[in-house]
């Protein structure tokens, strides 16, 4: 099976899908589009109707979510995290990042152009940006 456990075809692509529980629709929709007119992230979807089930403070909780997919780059995941910190109503908000491991070229090109993960937004600069 493609992708398995010990498949050497698995690449490290330099994308992630970065997950993002919100507690409602309006917290989601201005935090997915906060994170693209910022050029965090190339999309964000947003699914509504997620069913949460966890444990906090020592009590089992459940709570109604949406969830964000964030489609964006590795080394813009660090400005992605630093931004749903200060911006997200939850004490510790979930953010948290899976590697794509294989993307269509085109997909790839259109992602990489609409992401800015430039110098202060976790990549390293590149020897155009030094003086």
């Amino acid at each position: 099976m493609p992708g398995a456990a010990g498949d050497s075809t698995a690449l490290d692509t330099g994308y992630v899908e970065v997950h993002v529980t919100t507690p409602d629709g309006p917290t989601a929709a201005r935090l997915a589009r906060l994170l693209v007119e910022e050029r965090l992230a190339a999309c964000v979807q947003v699914l509504p109707g997620v069913t949460s089930v966890y444990r906090w403070d020592g009590a089992v909780e459940t709570a109604d979510e949406h969830l964000l997919l964030v489609k964006t780059t590795a080394a813009a995941f660090q400005a992605i995290r630093e931004r749903i910190g200060s911006e997200h109503p939850y004490d510790t908000p979930e953010v948290l990042a899976l590697p794509v491991v294989a993307v269509a070229p085109g997909y790839a090109a259109w992602l990489s152009a609409s992401v800015d993960a430039g110098p202060g937004r976790g990549s390293p600069p590149s020897s155009e940006d030094l003086p």
